[in-house]
């Protein structure tokens, strides 16, 4: 377990969601409606801050845990390889793109709305298989998969997946997962050649 001090940014990502999340569901149902995604808010009214807030707020308790247990197992470690600034640049920046994506592809559908950190933390995940390609990632806690197989399968499940009709915001997804691998390989090129498997 990586201890708190060598990953302050990622145990502090989980406290504010798990704060920010309960507050809007239990206390302050506006200010959930006031920050999560929504297309027409954003297009029309340029409140583009959703972009960014909509990854604090979660649509319900399942949907909270979810994304924490998985910040919780990826966060900390990746924060600890990169470094604070660098985890902040690719958890932030794979949510912004995570946002960008389905603001494009569903830009004609107004009413759409969305919510959850799930966007960031494929980044974060998908970055993490950047970094140990050959770890081994346990679908179901079962089925060793290598990171570097799970990563392609992510992007090509959510690639499909958006075409149909679902509650599930591939979009926000495949947006997030494409995020995390082009930001961890702008910040770290030499990221490449073990991706490739040059060691």
């Amino acid at each position: 377990m990586i201890e708190l001090a060598a990953a302050p940014l990622a145990y502090s990502l989980i406290f504010i969601n798990v704060a920010i999340s309960l507050y809007a569901l239990q206390v302050n149902r506006q200010f959930y409606a006031d920050n999560i995604f929504h297309i027409g808010a954003i297009l029309q009214q340029k409140q583009y801050y959703r972009m960014v807030t909509s990854g604090f707020l979660h649509v319900d308790m399942g949907h909270l845990l979810l994304n924490m247990f998985t910040l919780y197992f990826f966060g900390p470690i990746l924060e600890y390889m990169v470094g604070t600034m660098n985890f902040a640049i690719i958890y932030f920046g794979s949510k912004v793109i995570a946002s960008a994506l389905p603001l494009y592809t569903k830009r004609h559908e107004l009413n759409y709305s969305a919510a959850g950190a799930s966007g960031a933390i494929s980044g974060i995940l998908l970055s993490y298989c950047v970094f140990e390609p050959f770890s081994l990632l346990y679908l179901f806690f079962a089925i060793p998969v290598p990171a570097v197989v799970f990563a392609v399968g992510y992007i090509a499940y959510s690639t499909l997946a958006m075409k149909g009709e679902s509650r599930i915001g591939h979009d926000a997804h495949l947006g997030g997962a494409i995020g995390g691998v082009v930001l961890t390989l702008i910040l770290f090129p030499d990221a490449l050649t073990r991706l490739l498997g040059g060691g």
